[in-house]
């Protein structure tokens, strides 16, 4: 029992802050984030003989923090007003975890997406899965994969570029 604790502190002292990050940029909100990663550690904890077997155990964690959040807004849905999609979320939602920032400029970005987008970029950027891996988390196709991450990296390109070619002496 020591051993397994041991081994889910040095689980969570590596994978904490990336979990939080795709979380974050998931759902937009940073408090929310953390509640939700939270909850998500927490069940891992009580799980761990089972989670510590999983092929990527961080993985696991965002998904069940996904989960948690969709769970929560279809128990909510009715009593919480939708904010206008138009609007980036918590300017604070961009601080995350011992100083480490996402980018203001990108975070608005990434809130402009739709939530699939948001999830694919989440873990196959933040957490480095593969294609067949993010598949698995997210219950899609391979190639819903790669077609979401394709169209977030090409909408992620028209906001962000022009920024830079403005930025850039001519």
């Amino acid at each position: 029992m020591a051993t397994q604790r041991l081994d889910f502190a040095e689980f969570y002292r590596r994978s904490a802050d990336d979990c939080l990050r795709a979380v974050l940029i998931s759902v937009g909100d940073k408090d929310s984030a953390k509640d939700l990663v939270d909850e998500a550690f927490a069940r891992a904890l009580a799980s761990w003989r089972t989670v510590s077997q999983h092929p990527a155990p961080a993985a696991w964690v965002v998904r069940t923090a996904l989960n948690a959040n969709i769970s929560w807004w279809r128990r909510h849905r009715r009593e919480v007003s939708v904010p206008d999609p138009g609007l980036v979320a918590d300017p604070a939602a961009a601080e995350v975890i011992a100083g480490s920032l996402v980018d203001p400029t990108i975070m608005a970005a990434l809130m402009r997406l739709p939530s699939r987008q948001r999830q694919v970029i989440a873990l196959r950027v933040f957490l480095d899965l593969g294609t067949g891996r993010t598949a698995e988390v997210l219950g899609i196709s391979p190639s819903a994969v790669k077609a979401h991450l394709a169209r977030a990296l090409a909408s992620l390109r028209n906001d962000l570029t022009p920024e830079r070619q403005q930025e850039t002496p001519s």
